[in-house]
C-alpha cells in the first residue's frame, strides 16, 4: 500500500480537544487502533460537504497525518479542498462537534458543514441560506 507523504502544504491540524474527543470515541467504539477518515463529498448546500468517519487503516494512496496519537486519513481529492485546515471540537451547552476551519472555503453554510471554494462551480447559497442549523 502506497501512502502519501504530508508535506507542509498537504496537511491538516487537529487541535488538542478534537484529538481528546476521537480518542474517547475510538476507546467507546472499541476500536483504539482505529483512526479517523476525513473527506469531502459533492452535496450540501454549499455544493460540498465534509464528512468524518472511524476506519481501521488508510487506503492506498491516503495522505496518513498523526496528531497527538490519533492517526487522520485522508484521500488526495479531500486534501485538495482541506489544505491546511484545521479540525476542532467544540463542547457546549448546546451540543458538542467538530467543527472545520478551512481556509479554501469562500463561503459556507448556516451550519458549518457545507461549503464552496473559489473554484467550485455554481452554489446555490451563501453563508447562512440554507435551511440547516
Amino acid at each position: 500500500m502506497e501512502l502519501m507523504e504530508q508535506t507542509a502544504v498537504d496537511s491538516i491540524y487537529l487541535t488538542d480537544a478534537a484529538a481528546d474527543m476521537v480518542k474517547t470515541l475510538l476507546m467507546q467504539k472499541n476500536v483504539p487502533d482505529h483512526g479517523l477518515r476525513v473527506f469531502v463529498a459533492g452535496g450540501g448546500c454549499s455544493g460540498m460537504q465534509y464528512g468524518m468517519a472511524l476506519e481501521a487503516e488508510p487506503r492506498p494512496y491516503d495522505h496518513l497525518i498523526e496528531y497527538h496519537g490519533v492517526k487522520v486519513f485522508i484521500d488526495p481529492t479531500s486534501m485538495m479542498y482541506l489544505s491546511s485546515a484545521t479540525i476542532d471540537y467544540e463542547d457546549s451547552i448546546m451540543g458538542g462537534g467538530f467543527k472545520i476551519e478551512n481556509p479554501n472555503a469562500v463561503s459556507s453554510c448556516g451550519c458549518g458543514s457545507s461549503f464552496k471554494t473559489k473554484d467550485s462551480a455554481g452554489a446555490a447559497y451563501d453563508s447562512g441560506g440554507c435551511g440547516c442549523g
